[in-house]
């Protein structure tokens, strides 16, 4: 249950990023709502998960899930570029937090 819980609070972190960039594109005073409640989402998720998940495995993945999630959407909805530089390296992102979840 605990890794389920770091998955979610890795995507509530996603969205949380797209509500900043809605923000920054629009300035509309609402996603600053829904930026907080996302993130409080996304930590209490993350608190949970590290109940049983050692802290360092636990934000490491989360991190990684954040960081290779917002540079995706990024590339996918946001016509930011894509480079294979850049690929490989989310990539690697992915691949380390794969390997974190085994090593635990």
């Amino acid at each position: 249950m605990s890794w389920m819980a770091l998955f979610a609070a890795g995507l509530f972190e996603i969205f949380g990023v797209i509500m900043m960039k809605n923000l920054a594109l629009t300035g509309k005073k609402k996603f600053l709502l829904f930026i907080a409640v996302l993130f409080m989402f996304s930590f209490s998720l993350l608190s949970y998960a590290m109940r049983e998940i050692s802290m360092g495995i636990a934000y490491a993945i989360w991190t990684g899930i954040g960081a290779s999630g917002g540079v995706m959407v990024g590339i996918l909805f946001y016509n930011e570029s894509k480079n294979a530089k850049k690929i490989f390296f989310i990539t690697i992102i992915i691949a380390c937090s794969v390997g974190l979840k085994f090593l635990s």
